[in-house]
């Protein structure tokens, strides 16, 4: 079938305003209390569902150790990073986490790392002793992408799907 036959069809079935379209270049890159790692908001999933971000992070800053409590879909686009059990990604790489997955990573070489994630759930930040010190959660990662915009003057998107 013609492109221009399925996109008519289509015509008939979709519903602008369900879907979010996000230009990705319009948003900011918010930075973490950890230097060298920023994300890019590109939606929040109601009723708490998670988020789904691009990552950047410098080349030697590391990821702690954190639980994920959804599962979590992460696709490599820039740089490579080294998982705590030696396993090096790099471009192209996807790796889906499933629910209660812990894991701990460094960017190495000498280019940022940046990555197209979706986390489903909450992002537990674990202490040595494996206690949760600290959650990331869809709407702690709202409100520090709307506090980031008012302190800037950026213009906050509604993000939310």
């Amino acid at each position: 079938m013609p492109a221009t036959a399925i996109l008519a069809a289509l015509a008939g079935h979709a519903d602008a305003s369900d879907a979010l379209l996000v230009r990705s270049a319009e948003l900011p890159w918010v930075p973490s209390p950890v230097p060298g790692k920023d994300a890019k908001p590109l939606c929040f999933l109601r009723d708490g569902a998670g988020f789904v971000e691009l990552l950047r992070m410098a080349a030697g800053v590391a990821m702690p150790p954190h639980r994920h409590t959804g599962a979590t879909h992460v696709f490599q686009l820039q740089g490579q990073r080294r998982l705590a059990d030696g396993t090096v990604l790099g471009p192209g790489d996807y790796v889906c986490e499933p629910p209660g997955h812990v894991d701990a990573w460094a960017v190495i070489g000498d280019v940022p790392m940046v990555a197209l994630v979706v986390v489903l759930g909450d992002v537990e930040d674990l202490a040595p002793d494996g206690s949760v010190r600290g959650r990331a959660t869809t709407a702690s990662r709202r409100a520090e992408y709307e506090t980031y915009c008012r302190q800037e003057g950026v213009p906050v998107r509604a993000l939310e799907r």
